[in-house]
């Protein structure tokens, strides 16, 4: 006979960065495990260094951090801690990345611009990533940048179903804040039984966050409009569009976003809004001036983990927003 055999059993182990530790902890509740205890600190001039003080060697490894401010550090902490792992003889390196960073930057709108998106997936696939499990990509198209398989996780479920169980549907109208989130919309449509309506805005291509409003497609008036979209930063997109509404005759708005970023002037915006509500999963961490009592906040924490599961048990993540493998 040549060769060894192993009897050892498949072996996942969890590991979390410093950018949102209380999302990691709860994805570690909800699998029933504990996170890798890791040093990490970073140097006077900013550097970061990482140590994981359990041994990585043939585990099924995933390594949670989202990317919030300051982003660039995060990004850069989840390559090293990446590194780590590879060095560190992990069987596989699953990184999930809750919002992942740079994901408006898809493509080219006009002659020498990046493709940042793209960049941030070859930086995770050379640092030694296998897999990518993410959610609420801003577009589709991102899953392609990656040279290997991404799980691409939805929000709508946690958030359609909470925003049904409080509003009368028959008053419901799903509205989409620009024609790019109408197919997300339309699947709001189908999950609660309401019509659409569109705000057809134009952005200003030479100033960052500068948003004119022009129409509203679609009957609003007496509604009940839940504006639906993957991100808000800072909030000036989602506010100018609710004012539309409002303006077209909409009862009361609601917003909901998988991703709140949430910065620069979002604070005053979300208070002097006239919107009742804003519903967002934690794939980030919410900044300590926005706990209002019109914000809340879902937990994306079991989606994750039964993802976690599946990728973990070789079985369907597909199978866990479509009911089928």
């Amino acid at each position: 006979m040549t060769g060894i055999k192993t009897t050892g059993e498949k072996k996942l182990m969890l590991f979390s960065g410093r950018a949102h530790p209380e999302l990691a902890e709860e994805v570690a509740h909800q699998l029933g495990v504990g996170i890798v205890p890791t040093k990490a600190f970073d140097f006077a001039n900013g550097e970061i260094y990482v140590r994981y003080q359990e041994s990585a060697r043939g585990a099924d490894c995933f390594l949670i951090q989202s990317h919030t401010a300051p982003i660039n550090k995060w990004i850069m902490e989840q390559l090293i801690m990446i590194d780590a792992l590879k060095r560190a003889s992990a069987r596989s390196i699953t990184v999930i990345v809750p919002f992942y960073g740079y994901a408006r930057q898809d493509k080219k709108h006009r002659g020498r611009e990046p493709i940042s998106a793209r960049l941030i997936a070859d930086l995770l696939k050379t640092a030694g990533a296998d897999r990518i499990l993410t959610i609420d990509l801003h577009t589709d198209q991102i899953q392609g940048f990656f040279d290997g398989p991404v799980d691409h996780l939805f929000a709508l479920p946690i958030l359609a179903d909470y925003v049904g169980a409080k509003v009368d549907r028959d008053k419901l109208t799903v509205v989409s804040p620009d024609a790019g989130r109408v197919r997300v919309a339309d699947r709001w449509c189908d999950r609660l039984g309401a019509p659409l309506a569109i705000v057809h805005k134009r952005r200003d291509k030479d100033v960052a966050n500068q948003v004119t409003v022009h129409e509203v497609v679609g009957d609003v008036k007496g509604r009940v409009c839940v504006l639906v979209d993957d991100m808000i930063d800072t909030g000036g997109t989602i506010c100018a569009a609710a004012d539309a509404l409002f303006a077209h005759g909409a009862e009361d708005v609601i917003v909901t976003a998988t991703h709140g970023v949430l910065s620069g002037p979002a604070a005053d915006r979300l208070k002097n809004s006239k919107v009742s509500e804003f519903v967002f999963t934690n794939t980030l961490p919410t900044p300590n001036e926005l706990e209002l009592d019109k914000i809340t906040v879902l937990s994306i924490a079991p989606t994750i983990a039964s993802a976690v599961r599946e990728v973990f048990e070789d079985g369907s993540v597909t199978s866990l927003f479509e009911g089928e493998a």
